[in-house]
């Protein structure tokens, strides 16, 4: 039986574009966002995979890069089950300023901090740490199942929130999931053995 798990970060926003910290704020694909979207569906099309279930965060950049997605797949009408707890890490005050601003306004140290450890949050955000506590039980109770039932299971969503399903699936350290980067619109294809550990990993770059 195959237990197949595959993770989409979206394509880039147009707050990725313009520096800008995002997180919940809901904002829409560019036009490179589009093309890597469509790109991610044809590498999984032309890789012969095909889905059951489709996961998203509630997010417009997540669920528009879905749906140009599985249009290059040809596959429109498999169901989606969208959950905040798939959303972005929160970036509390920091959303919606340029990142060089930040870092003129609380320094180069603790904006690096704040963007790049695993347990210190922004004022009013989340940490990686915290994205986590609400991505991993809802991996648990609503992924991981399907995906040991033999369900092919397809989860597009954000950088942060890919990053902790990541820690659970591949088993990484804080520091390492912290070193981790996520192209945007690259598949990353696992599949898991019967006791939910990682039999193999591939990414599908152009």
């Amino acid at each position: 039986m195959e237990r197949l798990l595959v993770l989409v970060r979206h394509g880039q926003s147009d707050w990725n574009l313009k520096n800008l910290f995002t997180g919940w704020r809901d904002v829409d694909l560019t036009e490179l966002g589009v093309e890597e979207a469509r790109r991610a569906g044809r590498l999984l099309k032309e890789s012969g995979l095909e889905f059951d279930v489709v996961f998203t965060s509630v997010l417009l950049r997540a669920r528009r890069t879905l749906d140009l997605a599985m249009e290059e797949m040809g596959s429109p009408d498999l169901p989606v089950l969208r959950d905040l707890a798939l959303n972005e890490r929160d970036y509390g005050d920091l959303t919606g300023l340029d990142k060089d601003e930040a870092r003129q306004r609380w320094g180069e140290e603790q904006v690096h901090l704040w963007r790049r450890s695993y347990a210190v949050a922004p004022p009013g955000g989340e940490s990686l740490k915290d994205t986590g506590a609400r991505v991993w039980p809802y991996y648990l109770r609503e992924i991981l199942p399907r995906v040991l039932r033999g369900e092919r299971t397809l989860v597009v969503a954000h950088g942060n929130s890919l990053r902790a399903l990541m820690m659970v699936v591949e088993g990484l350290s804080p520091e390492e999931i912290v070193a981790t980067e996520l192209a945007t619109g690259v598949p990353i294809v696992y599949r898991l053995l019967e006791d939910s550990t990682l039999a193999s990993k591939t990414v599908l770059t152009p």
